[in-house]
């Protein structure tokens, strides 16, 4: 088993970044933020191991990993794993565009 190397395109650390500082100035502290991000961090070394847990999107050669309330979007490279978004599951739906 190839442990793929984990790649994050700038949109998804902005998304990851928007959902901690949203939780943080919701909550008035960091507790919650860093196990949400440590969470989602593991979720995605997983990815390396396993890159087709992911369930197939509706884009090609996208493939989506749910953890908790959050999908993680990515993509499957031979030698790499491209995040390319996190998405919140609770937001609307039809606001959600997934790139390459």
């Amino acid at each position: 088993m190839v442990k793929r190397k984990i790649v994050w395109s700038s949109r998804a650390k902005s998304d990851l970044l928007m959902i901690l500082e949203f939780f943080y100035i919701r909550n008035g502290s960091k507790t919650y933020s860093k196990k949400l991000n440590l969470k989602i961090r593991k979720a995605i070394r997983l990815l390396s191991k396993h890159p087709f847990l992911g369930i197939q999107s509706d884009v090609e050669n996208v493939r989506a990993l749910v953890e908790g309330d959050y999908a993680i979007f990515y993509q499957v490279y031979d030698d790499s794993i491209r995040i390319t978004t996190i998405w919140d599951c609770r937001q609307n739906p039809d606001n959600l565009t997934i790139t390459k």
